[in-house]
């Protein structure tokens, strides 16, 4: 076959064509409108799509496959009526999407589902909201999750701003949860991706206000945490890389945890890396204002040697108060896992217990650079699944304390040395799907 300069020309044209295309989705240029979810298929063929005001009906999913550069604009609350189902309740995909919910309400329903023990047990609950779009999502209120608020996983750049997670009436109990607060396991943003910004948002919930799992170049600033865990690096599990997470300027208040970086004692093949913290304000934390494991699902139990955690920087401007019989500072590093010398200059903290720090290559902290001891050492172990009421027997000793807690959903023996004891305080943890108890002894001095 003979080819002319013409169809030469011509067939390059197309191939370019076609590449430049592929993997890519081309809207029409006109406005869809959802009232329902059976006006969604038509309107994700426009790039600009209005939602109105609507109860998405029971078990299904509120699925937005957008075309490239759509621009979302909210005009209405939408709320999911409730069913027993795995979700997610709603799911964005798409390329250079604009999603702005302008002040608006996505409500999961989480009273309904809302039984103390989130993903643990009870009743199936969906997650909530899966992003998987590049772009920027902003400006809405999730109120209720049932469990995870956020959960992130697209590599391409996405910024989320201006979202405010609302689950602070899962504080309250209610009959199903056995005096335990009922909403659980609702973490803000569960980030697994990268290129990501989160700024300017407000978290009230039960757990992790953020939890990245992998990904990289994550920044995390100008955000509020109540209510739950504080801010988190982890769990980190096997064969999984983080690094460069920029935490900036976030308020963390009234929470279990301020910081902390939880990598799991039976990981394997991770690495987690440059974490830099700046300008972060943490108060009324009642367990570890910075706490950096690599014992998880236990808190500062013998830690593993799989996960190597490298440059952890605290900046400038980091402030931490804990509350009285907390600890302040806990580092408890495997043998050679924790590398490198990190700059602690930035960090104050106050209000508690020194805590523990196993990891020497520290500076500028007043704790670092030697092995500090705490009056409290805890063991934590997995629950198991019973049917039985909560019940619990307590003896105490100057040398020691054992516990064994036994709630309707779980069953926890927890063993706690002290060099001087006079009372208990159970403090219930929870990341990654599993209840764990803890019972931590504080020695009054």
């Amino acid at each position: 076959m003979f080819f002319t300069p013409s169809t030469i020309a011509a067939a390059a044209i197309f191939f370019t064509a076609t590449s430049v295309s592929a993997g890519r989705r081309l809207g029409k240029r006109c406005t869809g409108t959802i009232s329902s979810l059976s006006d969604v298929s038509a309107a994700v063929e426009c790039t600009t799509i209005t939602i109105n005001a609507f109860t998405v009906p029971a078990g299904e999913q509120f699925l937005l496959d957008l075309a490239d550069g759509t621009t979302v604009n909210v005009e209405g609350d939408v709320t999911f009526a409730f069913s027993e189902w795995a979700g997610p309740l709603f799911e964005i995909e798409g390329s250079g999407v604009t999603f702005n919910g302008n002040g608006y309400t996505f409500n999961g329903n989480g009273p309904s589902y809302w039984d103390g023990l989130g993903s643990n047990g009870g009743v199936t609950k969906p997650k909530f909201m899966k992003v998987k779009n590049s772009g920027v999502f902003k400006n809405l209120i999730v109120l209720n999750s049932p469990e995870q608020a956020f959960s992130i996983g697209n590599d391409d750049p996405l910024t989320i701003d201006g979202i405010t997670v609302d689950d602070s009436a899962g504080d309250a109990t209610n009959s199903a949860s056995d005096g335990l607060p009922a909403g659980h396991n609702t973490d803000g943003f569960d980030v697994s991706a990268s290129n990501v910004v989160i700024q300017n948002s407000i978290v009230k919930n039960q757990d992790d206000c953020l939890a990245i799992n992998k990904g990289s170049n994550i920044t995390f600033q100008n955000n509020q945490c109540s209510g739950g865990h504080g801010i988190s690096i982890g769990s980190i599990t096997s064969d999984v890389t983080v690094s460069d997470i920029n935490i900036l300027n976030n308020k963390v208040s009234n929470s279990v945890n301020c910081l902390r970086i939880k990598m799991d004692a039976d990981a394997s093949g991770s690495t987690v890396s440059d974490i830099t913290y700046t300008g972060n304000a943490c108060t009324t934390i009642t367990g570890y204002g910075v706490l950096i494991d690599q014992s998880y699902p236990d808190t500062l139990g013998t830690p593993g040697t799989g996960v190597i955690l490298t440059n952890v920087e605290f900046t400038s401007g980091n402030t931490v108060s804990v509350s009285s019989g907390a600890d302040e500072v806990d580092v408890n590093c495997g043998s050679g896992a924790c590398t490198g010398t990190w700059n602690w200059s930035g960090l104050t903290t106050s209000g508690g217990d020194a805590g523990k720090i196993n990891y020497s290559g520290i500076t500028g902290y007043p704790n670092s650079g030697t092995v500090t001891t705490t009056k409290t050492s805890t063991t934590t172990s997995k629950t198991s699944t019973t049917t039985t009421k909560a019940t619990t027997t307590t003896t105490s000793t100057t040398k020691a304390t054992t516990t064994t807690t036994t709630t309707t959903k779980a069953t926890t023996t927890s063993t706690t040395a002290t060099s001087t004891a006079t009372g208990t305080v159970a403090e219930y943890y929870q990341c990654g799907g599993t209840l764990y108890s803890t019972v931590k002894t504080l020695a009054i001095i």
